[in-house]
């Protein structure tokens, strides 16, 4: 396979201009020859606006390189949600192509900070803007088939990291993302409405969640989310590390994460169900997690696992009415079922919480070998569980329970232990809290009543509240 350096394509490399003309006419001429390599070679940085990936083209920026988005926002000016034009435009795209990859060992960076406005202590404020937001996400590929991203650095989105968009067949290995954990909906990888994924040896620092699992209703015609792998990935989040939605119009199915490490996030683990499809068929076993409390700009509430089912919010907002169906003015929430965890240990502030509308919308999650130990370590207030975006109650202000269930159904608990660390708060109280819930059925759970007691349920008790 031939390679194209962007230095026969008019590339200079200096980060002063605006060089996505050459990277352009670089890789057109590359699929336009049949395919082959567009090369950044090491020691340059080439600053650039929006450009396209093509077929059969693998970008390689050489390591010492470094590609940057251009600071100038008048140059963005496509929508990434179509004509949802209110979050975030593209950078790197490729739409209705095969065979595409990204690697080399440099630096892909989105400058995401010079889209920001003032730094605050927990956070970056956002620019006001007119009708498209011009922070630009990293990567957007849309319909792509046969996708390989592997040793490669992404860093610095001013929104999500990479999008991938109705794609198939897409191997994500060897990948470092570090987003700033101030910059609000910087997302590291979003796989939506994609089929065949495995993402493997990565490690995700970023200020939303690290890796997310949606159906946005933007891209309805792609069908469900399914077939996806997660394998020894290390992941910290100022939201929620590894999340199912909340935006799934669709199927979300037949996903398996295993051998993980997620260390101080805001929530470690979330399944967050808001409009009418489906979640089902999930297996997470083998992860190591630690999530703690940030402030409440970002959401959650250190729930180390997190499986909710509640309606969209009807107010007004991105996450309220306008992600409902077209002509609705009421949200619907769709099922959660076929859910199983197994041999987790987690260290938080706050407990495990599974909660829905109704008991009809929560069916067989299943927790086996779950260590849960609660301390409290930073200076923000607990005793809540976080359900945003929820029609009705975003908050919900109670004791800390180890499993706090409520309005679910077929809970299975089995060979459990909590344990309180030396900073216990007095609403840090429960091992298991129930309410209006069926058929828990609880085996071996291990939990303090006092520092001197601790209750273990040796039998199966199928309990009802």
């Amino acid at each position: 396979m031939e390679k194209y350096s962007v230095l026969n394509f008019g590339g200079i490399g200096n980060g002063k201009q605006d060089e996505s003309t050459a990277i352009q006419k670089a890789i057109d001429a590359c699929c336009r020859n049949g395919g082959g390599t567009v090369f950044i070679p090491a020691g340059l940085t080439l600053l650039t606006g929006p450009f396209c990936l093509k077929s059969n083209v693998t970008l390689h920026v050489e390591r010492g390189a470094r590609l940057i988005a251009n600071p100038d926002e008048s140059v963005y000016t496509q929508s990434a949600f179509r004509e949802n034009k209110g979050e975030g435009s593209i950078w790197i795209s490729g739409e209705h192509v095969e065979n595409v990859g990204i690697t080399g060992g440099g630096i892909i960076d989105g400058n995401g900070i010079a889209f920001m406005g003032a730094e605050r202590k927990d956070s970056y404020l956002l620019k006001p803007f007119d009708v498209i937001d011009p922070r630009p996400h990293l990567l957007t590929l849309i319909d792509v088939k046969n996708i390989s991203i592997y040793n490669i650095t992404f860093t610095n989105a001013a929104y999500w990291g990479l999008h991938f968009i109705g794609c198939e067949n897409v191997l994500i290995r060897d990948v470092f993302i570090f987003n700033s954990l101030k910059i609000r909906n910087g997302d590291g990888i979003d796989i939506d409405h994609s089929q065949n994924v495995n993402i493997s040896n990565c490690h995700i620092e970023s200020g939303d969640d690290c890796i997310c699992f949606k159906n946005r209703r933007e891209y309805a015609e792609y069908g469900p989310c399914s077939d996806i792998t997660v394998t020894g990935c290390t992941l910290t989040s100022t939201s929620c590390a590894i999340k199912f939605g909340s935006e799934n119009m669709d199927e979300i199915k037949n996903v398996v994460i295993n051998n993980c490490i997620i260390k101080n996030s805001n929530r470690g683990i979330g399944i967050q169900n808001r409009d009418e499809g489906t979640i089902s068929n999930i297996l997470i076993s083998n992860i190591i997690l630690d999530c703690r409390l940030f402030s409440d700009v970002w959401w959650g509430k250190a729930e180390p696992i997190y499986v909710t089912a509640f309606p969209r919010a009807k107010k007004d907002g991105k996450d309220g009415g306008i992600r409902f169906p077209p002509n609705a003015t009421k949200g619907h929430v769709g099922k959660v079922s076929n859910i199983f965890f197994s041999n987790i240990r987690c260290t938080s502030e706050n407990g495990i919480f599974v909660a829905a509308e109704n008991a009809s919308k929560v069916d067989n999650i299943q927790f086996k070998d779950i260590s849960i130990h609660l301390n409290k370590v930073t200076p923000y207030k607990g005793g809540s569980y976080d359900c945003r975006p929820c029609e009705g109650t975003d908050m919900i202000f109670d004791d800390t329970a180890g499993f706090y269930l409520m309005n679910v159904a077929n809970i299975s608990i089995k060979n459990c232990q909590l344990t309180w660390g030396e900073n216990r708060p007095p609403y840090y109280k429960k091992g298991l809290k129930l309410v209006n819930c069926q058929a828990i059925d609880i085996l071996n759970y291990a939990y303090p009543t006092d520092k001197h007691k601790v209750e273990l349920n040796t039998q199966s008790n199928k309990i009802n509240s």
